[in-house]
């Protein structure tokens, strides 16, 4: 299961309503962020989120909108006198303009927190067990950028009525079991986790797609998906102005979300210049089940 809290939903230019780009991710014990556009610390509060165990950061690319909220929230956690080490997923370029950034507030190779700097290649970036973190390219004016899918693995929880049917004891027994794993009981007995697991839990898969000019070789990352969070700068009327300033039109996520057999769309990074009302008429018409990302919104996969 994945929990997740719009920060910011707006496009380059911020509104009254929006703020730059930032999207909290919760799973398994895990707090991270996709991304941290100016005043992300602030809406870490007003979400309620807070700054608590917060300490990775996944970058889709190192345009400003996306990146300049970094050395606020750097150095609200330096006074909070966070001791956990940042672990900061994006391309060598992105990497690079956030370290020139902080040398300029901090001082050359100085950071106010520990950090750990993770170039991205695409693939496997994060196993933790419960779920994995997968990073593949886009294509996004000029940059070197990436998106992010989550996969839950499938889990099956022990049965109490069958634990205490057959006297299994608490502890390293039930561990045991639950880790799908034959046990011995002290009188010898022997119980299979096949006797005491319940039925498999569903995959669940959240992928998110930052900025990008095109959706041509992306089906194969998104297909499946149970919820896909992709950008929808312009509207289709305007296409040639999404071409040529590198974004896609809410009918080409809406076309992608149906191609790829997506469950649920949520659009983001979202213009001043439409209404929620008519981006989400455009999108519809291709893919029902679309919702238009508000900052503070809550989702959970």
């Amino acid at each position: 299961m994945f929990d997740l809290t719009f920060l910011g939903t707006s496009a380059s230019v911020p509104s009254a309503n929006r703020n730059h780009p930032g999207l909290l991710v919760e799973a398994g014990g895990h707090r991270m962020m996709i991304d941290c556009g100016e005043g992300t610390q602030r809406q870490l509060l007003r979400s309620g989120a807070g700054f608590r165990r917060l300490d990775r950061l996944l970058l889709t690319h190192a345009h400003f909108d996306h990146v300049l909220g970094i050395p606020g929230l750097f150095s609200t956690l330096r006074l909070r006198q966070s001791t956990d080490v940042m672990t900061i997923h994006g391309s060598q370029t992105t990497l690079d303009v956030v370290v020139r950034m902080l040398a300029g507030l901090w001082g050359e190779g100085r950071a106010p927190i520990p950090l750990q700097l993770v170039p991205l290649a695409q693939g496997r970036i994060l196993d933790v067990g419960e779920f994995t973190v997968d990073c593949f390219r886009v294509r996004h004016r000029d940059t070197e950028s990436f998106a992010f899918s989550f996969d839950s693995q499938v889990r099956r929880h022990l049965l109490p009525d069958r634990l205490s049917a057959l006297g299994v004891p608490d502890g390293q027994v039930r561990k045991d079991l639950a880790e799908g794993k034959q046990v011995v009981l002290a009188d010898g007995r022997r119980i299979d986790s096949e006797d005491v697991l319940g039925p498999p839990e569903g995959r669940k898969k959240l992928v998110v797609v930052g900025d990008t000019e095109t959706t041509d070789g992306l089906a194969g990352h998104v297909r499946d998906a149970d919820l896909m969070v992709i950008e929808a700068t312009f509207l289709e009327r305007d296409a040639a102005m999404a071409l040529d300033y590198g974004h896609l039109t809410a009918a080409k996520g809406a076309e992608l979300a149906a191609t790829a057999g997506v469950k649920r769309l949520v659009l983001t990074h979202i213009s001043g210049r439409y209404s929620d009302e008519e981006i989400l008429a455009e999108t519809t018409k291709i893919f029902p089940n679309s919702l238009v990302a508000a900052d503070l919104d809550r989702l959970t996969v």
